[in-house]
């Protein structure tokens, strides 16, 4: 079992930043990918990034790209998604999870473990 918590999350004015972070316990958290996904209101569940578990590979979804980074200290078992320049179409509650995929996965199906989401909420 990997238990993941997120926090980070708030409300922010577009064009702000914000750094969700994705502690990690149980297994450990070096074997396993990590991923971020959102989900707004009325809208499913969306790939955000992705990151394998060393580091070396990372995906992203076309409408984050330049913006947010994804990584992960696998020391501190913690996973980081960086958003820059937030604009409201990024509101939703995001959810980081681990997978065994390698490499890692886009698809929710494939991450056996998730966090209980952070709200992020970006104002225009």
């Amino acid at each position: 079992q990997v238990q993941l918590v997120e926090s980070g999350g708030g409300l922010v004015q577009a064009g702000g930043s914000l750094r969700l972070s994705c502690a990690a316990s149980g297994r450990t958290f070096s074997n396993y990918a990590m991923g971020w996904f959102r989900q707004a209101p009325g809208k499913e569940r969306e790939f955000v990034a992705a990151i394998s578990w060393g580091s070396a590979i990372t995906y992203y979804t076309d409408s984050v790209k330049g913006r947010f980074t994804i990584s992960r200290d696998n020391a501190k078992n913690t996973g980081f998604l960086q958003m820059n320049s937030l604009q409201p179409e990024d509101t939703a509650v995001y959810y980081c999870a681990a997978s065994g995929s390698r490499p890692p996965s886009k698809l929710s199906k494939d991450y056996g473990y998730w966090g209980q989401g952070t709200q992020v909420t970006v104002s225009s």
